[in-house]
């Protein structure tokens, strides 16, 4: 609500947010200056008249009843003068409505609304919403993940081991570049319904065909952390042979958590073969900090750690030697 130019130092506002109707009163009341143009916190004087002026911010698509009215200074009622009733939506952030000439200041004394340099305005706003719908959270992978599990429509299968799983080539194809590769590429066999996966265990595969479909990992309540470490292994081996990025960085971060003297040196090998960088780094800032080479050095991993990886190696032994000297 406004009626000039210079805003002052103090604010006041109301807020209604109810489900479908909001109901409010908000008193403005103007101290001193009211006789002189550019009395108010707005930029609308007209002349001789007092204009008033309704700002409403909101991001939803409503209907507003609003009704100014005045407060008599000596009886203290208040008399309607302009009453409206707007829609706005929530693509204009702010909108403006109001009456230029509300009253002229001289009436405003002679009507008794106006005493000791002092104006009181009152505003009756009523908010409706207008047809908002609650929109559900995306079901996509939900159904997705219905789809895998009810075999509608499968058109591949894969064996790996004594284990028979069944697919859809299409989602495959979408989710791996490798997939897509295989089962679509100039290369491939279009119509070969069979293919033979070698070098993986069933329940690998199998947490592989959950995140392709849910784009998450199921939970594996029944391992224990040895057990959940080495899984979290075998993973990204399978996310990287398929070109599975999100996934990779998903088992990067578990082995991440479960980093150790006993089993870094492991979890550095894989991390250099599989092109984990953030994995390798977190590995090397492990064994840097608190003096840890020696005892990853007597672990049972280092040997490998020193056949596979004598860069990485050199490179370990070297920052523990400047973090001794220090």
């Amino acid at each position: 609500m406004s009626a000039a130019s210079k805003r002052p130092g103090a604010r006041r506002a109301s807020m209604c947010s109810a489900d479908e109707a909001s109901r409010v009163t908000h008193s403005f009341k103007v101290v001193g200056g009211v006789l002189h143009r550019g009395f108010g916190v707005g930029n609308f004087d007209t002349m001789d008249y007092v204009s008033v002026f309704l700002e409403i911010i909101s991001k939803h698509e409503a209907s507003a009843h609003f009704n100014f009215r005045l407060v008599h200074r000596y009886t203290g009622r208040s008399v309607s003068v302009f009453s409206s009733l707007q829609m706005f939506n929530a693509k204009a952030c702010t909108t403006f409505w109001g009456f230029t000439k509300l009253m002229k200041k001289s009436d405003l004394v002679a009507r008794g609304y106006l005493k000791d340099d002092c104006l009181e305005i009152e505003c009756d706003l009523a908010v409706i919403k207008v047809g908002e719908i609650d929109v559900p959270p995306p079901d996509l992978l939900r159904n997705l993940g219905d789809l895998l599990e009810s075999k509608v429509g499968v058109d591949v299968t894969f064996h790996v081991k004594e284990v028979t799983f069944h697919a859809h080539r299409i989602v495959l194809a979408a989710r791996s570049p490798v997939f897509m590769a295989e089962l679509y590429g100039p290369l491939s066999d279009k119509r070969k319904r069979s293919v033979v996966v070698e070098d993986m265990a069933p329940r690998v595969f199998k947490t592989l065909l959950h995140f392709v479909y849910k784009d998450c990992l199921p939970a594996m309540d029944d391992l224990d952390g040895s057990e959940y470490e080495e899984m979290g292994k075998h993973l990204l081996v399978a996310a990287d042979r398929y070109g599975m990025e999100r996934m990779k960085i998903m088992c990067e971060s578990i082995l991440c958590n479960k980093l150790s003297v006993e089993t870094v040196a492991a979890t550095l090998v894989l991390a250099d073969k599989h092109h984990c960088g953030k994995l390798k780094d977190a590995c090397i800032r492990f064994i840097d900090s608190s003096n840890r080479m020696d005892d990853v050095a007597a672990s049972q991993g280092y040997e490998n750690l020193k056949r596979a990886c004598p860069v990485v190696t050199a490179e370990l032994w070297e920052k523990s030697a400047k973090s001794r000297k220090l």
